[in-house]
């Protein structure tokens, strides 16, 4: 699929509502909403070399990347800056939000592979797994790709799921977007109010 294409259908199915105040904030040089969001390291030609070290954290959710390898994914724009993020679910805000550039290309996890951290591989390549009882990051309904299609059905076979590729998964992320963020609010106030508990004990 053409970065292109890909891009339009971020903003047909989804990107286009997160991108309904970029086109206002745009002339803001300041770190304001969505500038804040523009990936702030030099561009990079070579983005796959050191990728944990050079994105350690994802910036939109701040989930260490590292502890997350088997869900986080790395897109580089038309103009070498490089995002790199936890899951598909904060990809799909980085393709939002970064509205005036172009996908190059974009990295997501082989899954299936037993090397740590798993390796990236272009997401043309990848057969994606929706909905199977794997845990996955930022998202109640898992979206874990493979490298190999025989892999993913024999996932498939034993944790459910549906088979599809990547501008499905991309799709289906903007669809479960509203429903993923209450899922996240909800976990992270319940966090916070043990951890205030925990602070009166202690």
């Amino acid at each position: 699929m053409k970065r292109r294409d890909l891009l339009k259908l971020s903003l047909a199915t989804g990107g286009l509502a997160v991108a309904t105040g970029v086109q206002a904030q745009s002339a803001c040089s300041t770190d304001g909403t969505p500038a804040q969001f523009v990936p702030k390291k030099a561009p990079d030609a070579s983005p796959l070399q050191g990728e944990l070290e050079k994105h350690p954290k994802c910036p939109y959710c701040g989930m260490d990347r590292k502890e997350h390898h088997r869900s986080r994914m790395l897109v580089q724009y038309s103009d070498d800056l490089v995002d790199g993020t936890c899951s598909i679910h904060c990809l799909s805000l980085s393709l939002g939000v970064n509205i005036d550039r172009e996908p190059k290309e974009i990295w997501g996890p082989d899954f299936g592979a037993v090397a740590e951290p798993r390796p990236l591989v272009p997401v043309d390549k990848l057969t994606y797994l929706i909905g199977a009882d794997l845990k996955h990051a930022m998202t109640k309904r898992s979206k874990h790709s493979f490298a190999s299609a025989d892999t993913a059905k024999e996932f498939q076979a034993k944790h459910g799921g549906t088979l599809a590729k990547f501008d499905e998964a991309l799709r289906e992320s903007y669809l479960d977007m509203a429903g993923d963020v209450a899922m996240i609010r909800k976990n992270r106030e319940e966090r916070r109010k043990r951890a205030m508990e925990q602070k009166k004990q202690g």
